[in-house]
Protein backbone atom coordinates (compact mmCIF):
# COMPACT_ATOMS: atom_id res chain seq x y z
CA UNK A 1 0.00 0.00 0.00
CA UNK A 2 1.26 3.47 -1.32
CA UNK A 3 0.49 7.06 0.14
CA UNK A 4 0.04 8.69 -2.93
CA UNK A 5 -0.60 12.55 -3.41
CA UNK A 6 -2.27 14.36 -6.49
CA UNK A 7 -1.40 17.92 -6.82
CA UNK A 8 -4.11 18.40 -9.48
CA UNK A 9 -7.94 19.23 -9.62
CA UNK A 10 -9.73 16.42 -11.20
CA UNK A 11 -13.32 15.61 -11.70
CA UNK A 12 -14.94 12.01 -9.49
CA UNK A 13 -14.52 10.56 -12.82
CA UNK A 14 -10.50 11.26 -13.45
CA UNK A 15 -9.79 10.05 -9.32
CA UNK A 16 -11.77 6.52 -9.94
CA UNK A 17 -9.67 6.38 -12.81
CA UNK A 18 -5.88 6.97 -11.36
CA UNK A 19 -7.36 4.57 -8.25
CA UNK A 20 -8.54 1.53 -10.33
CA UNK A 21 -4.72 1.91 -11.20
CA UNK A 22 -3.84 1.47 -7.58
CA UNK A 23 -5.92 -0.81 -5.68
CA UNK A 24 -5.55 -0.20 -1.87
CA UNK A 25 -3.30 2.60 -1.84
CA UNK A 26 -4.26 5.67 0.53
CA UNK A 27 -5.06 8.89 -2.04
CA UNK A 28 -4.71 12.24 -1.11
CA UNK A 29 -6.11 15.10 -3.72
CA UNK A 30 -4.56 18.43 -2.86
CA UNK A 31 -5.19 20.86 -5.97
CA UNK A 32 -3.13 24.06 -6.70
CA UNK A 33 -1.90 25.64 -3.20
CA UNK A 34 -3.66 23.08 -1.03
CA UNK A 35 -0.71 21.44 -1.55
CA UNK A 36 1.66 21.39 1.41
CA UNK A 37 5.15 21.19 1.91
CA UNK A 38 4.38 18.24 4.60
CA UNK A 39 2.25 16.27 1.84
CA UNK A 40 5.52 16.88 -0.49
CA UNK A 41 7.39 14.84 2.33
CA UNK A 42 4.96 12.20 3.02
CA UNK A 43 4.26 11.26 0.12
CA UNK A 44 5.58 7.97 -1.65
CA UNK A 45 3.83 8.92 -5.30
CA UNK A 46 3.57 12.21 -6.01
CA UNK A 47 1.08 13.32 -9.53
CA UNK A 48 1.54 17.22 -9.83
CA UNK A 49 3.91 19.84 -10.30
CA UNK A 50 5.28 20.45 -6.52
CA UNK A 51 7.49 23.33 -5.92
CA UNK A 52 11.00 21.89 -6.23
CA UNK A 53 12.55 22.88 -3.35
CA UNK A 54 9.78 21.21 -0.74
CA UNK A 55 11.03 17.66 -2.09
CA UNK A 56 14.96 18.02 -0.39
CA UNK A 57 15.38 14.80 -1.86
CA UNK A 58 12.59 12.91 0.32
CA UNK A 59 13.77 9.48 0.70
CA UNK A 60 10.14 8.28 0.99
CA UNK A 61 9.53 9.53 -2.87
CA UNK A 62 9.44 6.55 -5.00
CA UNK A 63 8.22 8.03 -7.84
CA UNK A 64 7.35 11.68 -9.22
CA UNK A 65 5.18 11.98 -12.29
CA UNK A 66 4.58 15.38 -13.15
CA UNK A 67 1.88 16.91 -14.93
CA UNK A 68 4.27 18.77 -16.86
CA UNK A 69 6.31 18.23 -20.08
CA UNK A 70 9.34 19.86 -19.07
CA UNK A 71 11.25 18.82 -16.08
CA UNK A 72 14.02 20.90 -15.54
CA UNK A 73 13.17 22.45 -12.51
CA UNK A 74 13.88 18.53 -11.14
CA UNK A 75 16.94 17.81 -12.43
CA UNK A 76 18.57 20.21 -10.60
CA UNK A 77 21.58 18.34 -8.08
CA UNK A 78 20.07 17.69 -4.65
CA UNK A 79 16.37 18.34 -5.02
CA UNK A 80 15.37 14.05 -5.73
CA UNK A 81 17.01 11.57 -4.15
CA UNK A 82 19.02 8.72 -6.01
CA UNK A 83 16.28 6.25 -6.02
CA UNK A 84 13.20 8.41 -6.94
CA UNK A 85 11.93 7.94 -10.75
CA UNK A 86 10.58 10.68 -12.80
CA UNK A 87 8.47 10.72 -15.31
CA UNK A 88 6.81 13.76 -17.18
CA UNK A 89 3.41 14.09 -19.65
CA UNK A 90 5.06 14.30 -22.71
CA UNK A 91 2.23 13.54 -25.08
CA UNK A 92 -0.41 15.38 -23.22
CA UNK A 93 0.29 18.98 -24.61
CA UNK A 94 1.24 18.54 -28.31
CA UNK A 95 -2.84 19.16 -29.20
CA UNK A 96 -2.66 22.58 -27.12
CA UNK A 97 0.57 24.54 -27.29
CA UNK A 98 1.16 23.31 -31.14
CA UNK A 99 -2.46 24.75 -32.00
CA UNK A 100 -1.55 27.90 -29.91
CA UNK A 101 1.71 28.47 -31.33
CA UNK A 102 -0.02 28.08 -35.11
CA UNK A 103 -2.40 30.46 -34.43
CA UNK A 104 0.07 32.94 -33.63
CA UNK A 105 2.03 32.23 -36.50
CA UNK A 106 -0.97 33.28 -38.40
CA UNK A 107 -1.56 35.91 -36.66
CA UNK A 108 2.17 37.58 -37.16
CA UNK A 109 2.29 36.48 -40.73
CA UNK A 110 -1.33 38.17 -41.57
CA UNK A 111 -0.19 41.41 -39.27
CA UNK A 112 -3.71 40.68 -37.24
CA UNK A 113 -1.98 41.82 -34.07
CA UNK A 114 -1.46 45.02 -35.72
CA UNK A 115 -4.92 45.41 -36.46
CA UNK A 116 -6.01 44.56 -32.91
CA UNK A 117 -3.80 47.71 -31.96
CA UNK A 118 -5.26 49.60 -34.64
CA UNK A 119 -8.94 48.92 -33.69
CA UNK A 120 -8.44 49.35 -29.51
CA UNK A 121 -6.91 52.65 -31.13
CA UNK A 122 -10.57 53.75 -33.37
CA UNK A 123 -8.28 53.49 -36.30
CA UNK A 124 -8.81 52.23 -39.53
CA UNK A 125 -5.56 51.78 -41.32
CA UNK A 126 -3.76 49.06 -43.55
CA UNK A 127 -0.72 47.46 -42.27
CA UNK A 128 0.88 46.86 -45.49
CA UNK A 129 1.55 43.72 -46.77
CA UNK A 130 1.33 39.58 -45.35
CA UNK A 131 2.67 36.20 -45.59
CA UNK A 132 1.74 33.40 -46.40
CA UNK A 133 2.71 29.76 -44.94
CA UNK A 134 1.93 28.06 -48.65
CA UNK A 135 5.42 27.79 -49.71
CA UNK A 136 6.73 28.82 -46.67
CA UNK A 137 10.35 27.32 -44.68
CA UNK A 138 9.42 26.45 -41.06
CA UNK A 139 12.14 25.28 -39.00
CA UNK A 140 10.50 23.23 -36.01
CA UNK A 141 13.62 23.42 -33.20
CA UNK A 142 12.66 20.35 -30.84
CA UNK A 143 10.83 17.56 -32.74
CA UNK A 144 9.18 15.70 -29.68
CA UNK A 145 5.63 15.50 -29.60
CA UNK A 146 4.48 19.14 -29.81
CA UNK A 147 7.22 19.93 -32.29
CA UNK A 148 5.57 17.11 -34.40
CA UNK A 149 2.06 18.23 -34.14
CA UNK A 150 2.69 21.91 -35.27
CA UNK A 151 5.35 20.62 -38.05
CA UNK A 152 1.72 19.04 -39.52
CA UNK A 153 -0.33 21.82 -38.97
CA UNK A 154 1.71 24.03 -41.23
CA UNK A 155 2.87 21.14 -43.40
CA UNK A 156 -0.83 21.25 -44.35
CA UNK A 157 -0.87 24.60 -44.73
CA UNK A 158 1.82 24.16 -47.75
CA UNK A 159 4.89 25.08 -45.72
CA UNK A 160 8.82 23.19 -46.50
CA UNK A 161 9.41 21.41 -42.89
CA UNK A 162 12.82 21.29 -41.30
CA UNK A 163 13.14 19.49 -38.15
CA UNK A 164 15.60 20.38 -35.91
CA UNK A 165 16.75 17.76 -33.01
CA UNK A 166 19.70 16.10 -31.12
CA UNK A 167 19.92 12.79 -32.42
CA UNK A 168 19.87 11.50 -35.64
CA UNK A 169 17.10 9.22 -36.76
CA UNK A 170 14.32 8.57 -39.22
CA UNK A 171 12.72 11.60 -40.82
CA UNK A 172 8.90 11.99 -39.38
CA UNK A 173 5.63 12.12 -41.58
CA UNK A 174 5.50 15.98 -41.71
CA UNK A 175 8.40 17.03 -42.00
CA UNK A 176 10.37 17.42 -45.05
CA UNK A 177 14.02 17.63 -43.84
CA UNK A 178 15.64 16.18 -40.57
CA UNK A 179 18.96 18.09 -39.07
CA UNK A 180 20.96 17.57 -36.14
CA UNK A 181 20.86 20.32 -33.71
CA UNK A 182 24.84 21.18 -34.57
CA UNK A 183 23.43 22.25 -38.34
CA UNK A 184 21.16 24.78 -37.55
CA UNK A 185 23.32 27.95 -38.26
CA UNK A 186 23.02 26.29 -41.55
CA UNK A 187 19.70 26.12 -42.21
CA UNK A 188 18.25 29.20 -40.15
CA UNK A 189 18.96 31.76 -43.12
CA UNK A 190 16.63 29.55 -44.97
CA UNK A 191 13.31 29.99 -42.01
CA UNK A 192 10.04 32.20 -42.74
CA UNK A 193 9.09 31.15 -39.44
CA UNK A 194 11.11 29.64 -36.57
CA UNK A 195 9.41 27.77 -33.67
CA UNK A 196 10.80 27.10 -30.89
CA UNK A 197 9.96 23.81 -28.32
CA UNK A 198 13.39 23.90 -26.42
CA UNK A 199 13.27 22.53 -22.63
CA UNK A 200 15.13 24.38 -20.22
CA UNK A 201 18.55 22.84 -19.81
CA UNK A 202 22.19 23.90 -19.41
CA UNK A 203 22.55 23.43 -22.92
CA UNK A 204 19.44 25.52 -23.77
CA UNK A 205 20.12 28.56 -21.94
CA UNK A 206 20.84 31.76 -24.42
CA UNK A 207 20.66 29.03 -27.29
CA UNK A 208 19.41 31.68 -29.74
CA UNK A 209 22.08 34.21 -29.39
CA UNK A 210 22.64 37.73 -31.15
CA UNK A 211 24.85 36.19 -34.18
CA UNK A 212 21.39 33.66 -34.57
CA UNK A 213 18.99 36.63 -34.94
CA UNK A 214 21.03 38.35 -37.10
CA UNK A 215 21.44 34.97 -39.24
CA UNK A 216 17.76 34.95 -39.51
CA UNK A 217 15.62 36.70 -42.38
CA UNK A 218 14.92 39.84 -41.83
CA UNK A 219 11.36 38.73 -43.03
CA UNK A 220 10.97 36.28 -40.27
CA UNK A 221 8.60 35.46 -37.51
CA UNK A 222 9.48 33.63 -34.37
CA UNK A 223 7.53 31.34 -31.67
CA UNK A 224 8.58 30.06 -28.81
CA UNK A 225 6.86 28.01 -26.38
CA UNK A 226 9.41 25.97 -24.97
CA UNK A 227 11.37 27.90 -22.27
CA UNK A 228 12.10 31.48 -22.02
CA UNK A 229 15.90 30.63 -21.26
CA UNK A 230 16.29 29.93 -24.89
CA UNK A 231 16.43 33.68 -25.61
CA UNK A 232 17.86 36.43 -23.54
CA UNK A 233 15.21 39.14 -22.80
CA UNK A 234 17.43 42.23 -24.49
CA UNK A 235 18.69 40.26 -27.52
CA UNK A 236 15.11 38.94 -28.87
CA UNK A 237 13.89 43.13 -27.76
CA UNK A 238 16.88 44.34 -29.75
CA UNK A 239 16.38 41.74 -32.44
CA UNK A 240 12.72 43.60 -32.83
CA UNK A 241 13.53 46.35 -32.22
CA UNK A 242 16.41 46.63 -34.96
CA UNK A 243 14.42 44.54 -37.83
CA UNK A 244 16.42 42.02 -37.32
CA UNK A 245 12.96 39.96 -37.57
CA UNK A 246 9.74 40.81 -38.77
CA UNK A 247 7.90 39.43 -35.56
CA UNK A 248 7.59 37.21 -32.67
CA UNK A 249 5.38 35.13 -30.34
CA UNK A 250 6.04 34.15 -27.28
CA UNK A 251 4.62 32.14 -24.51
CA UNK A 252 7.39 32.02 -21.87
CA UNK A 253 10.15 34.71 -21.06
CA UNK A 254 13.53 34.54 -19.64
CA UNK A 255 11.61 35.82 -16.06
CA UNK A 256 7.98 34.82 -15.13
CA UNK A 257 6.42 36.86 -14.97
CA UNK A 258 7.24 39.40 -17.24
CA UNK A 259 8.55 42.18 -15.10
CA UNK A 260 6.36 45.34 -15.77
CA UNK A 261 9.92 47.16 -16.96
CA UNK A 262 10.62 44.91 -19.25
CA UNK A 263 11.22 46.27 -22.61
CA UNK A 264 9.17 43.26 -24.30
CA UNK A 265 6.04 44.62 -23.50
CA UNK A 266 6.31 47.72 -25.88
CA UNK A 267 7.68 46.11 -28.61
CA UNK A 268 3.94 45.93 -31.30
CA UNK A 269 5.76 43.81 -33.32
CA UNK A 270 5.90 41.49 -30.38
CA UNK A 271 2.99 38.98 -29.01
CA UNK A 272 2.98 37.75 -25.87
CA UNK A 273 0.89 35.11 -23.82
CA UNK A 274 1.71 34.69 -20.17
CA UNK A 275 3.25 30.70 -20.37
CA UNK A 276 -0.93 29.89 -21.08
CA UNK A 277 -0.50 27.66 -24.16
CA UNK A 278 -0.40 24.42 -22.21
CA UNK A 279 -2.18 25.44 -19.16
CA UNK A 280 -4.98 23.20 -18.61
CA UNK A 281 -7.55 25.91 -20.67
CA UNK A 282 -8.20 22.75 -23.42
CA UNK A 283 -9.69 20.41 -21.40
CA UNK A 284 -8.08 17.33 -23.40
CA UNK A 285 -4.77 18.06 -21.75
CA UNK A 286 -6.13 16.93 -18.47
CA UNK A 287 -7.55 13.94 -19.99
CA UNK A 288 -4.02 12.71 -21.61
CA UNK A 289 -2.39 14.02 -18.29
CA UNK A 290 -4.61 11.46 -16.18
CA UNK A 291 -4.23 8.60 -18.77
CA UNK A 292 -0.47 9.07 -18.51
CA UNK A 293 -0.71 9.02 -15.10
CA UNK A 294 -2.67 5.80 -14.22
CA UNK A 295 -0.60 3.42 -16.79
CA UNK A 296 2.39 4.78 -14.57
CA UNK A 297 1.02 4.02 -12.01
CA UNK A 298 -0.15 1.07 -12.89
CA UNK A 299 3.36 0.46 -14.73
CA UNK A 300 5.07 1.06 -11.16
CA UNK A 301 3.15 -0.99 -8.71
CA UNK A 302 3.29 -4.26 -10.68
CA UNK A 303 7.07 -4.02 -11.93
CA UNK A 304 6.19 -3.12 -15.71
CA UNK A 305 7.99 -0.40 -17.63
CA UNK A 306 7.36 3.24 -17.05
CA UNK A 307 6.05 5.90 -19.69
CA UNK A 308 7.59 9.12 -20.01
CA UNK A 309 10.61 8.13 -17.71
CA UNK A 310 12.87 11.99 -18.30
CA UNK A 311 16.90 11.68 -18.55
CA UNK A 312 18.36 13.51 -15.87
CA UNK A 313 21.54 14.07 -17.83
CA UNK A 314 19.30 16.31 -20.43
CA UNK A 315 16.22 17.07 -19.34
CA UNK A 316 14.27 14.79 -22.08
CA UNK A 317 11.91 12.22 -22.13
CA UNK A 318 14.27 8.82 -22.82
Amino acid sequence: MKNIVVNLDLEPRHKQKLEAAAPGCVFTYAPGRTLTKELVQQAQILIGFPPAKWIEASPRLELLQLYSAGADAYIQPGILAPETRLTNATGAYGKAVSEHAFACTLMLMKKLHRYRDSQLQHAWRDAGPVTTLSGATVLVVGLGDIGLSYARLVKAMGARVIGVKRRAGACPEGVDELCLTSDLDRVLPEADVIFSILPGTADTRYFYTRERFAAMKPTAVFINCGRGTAVETQVLADALRDGQIAAAAVDVTEIEPLPADSPLWDLENLLITPHVAGNFHLPDILERVVDIAAANLDAYLNGKPLQNVVDFATGYKK
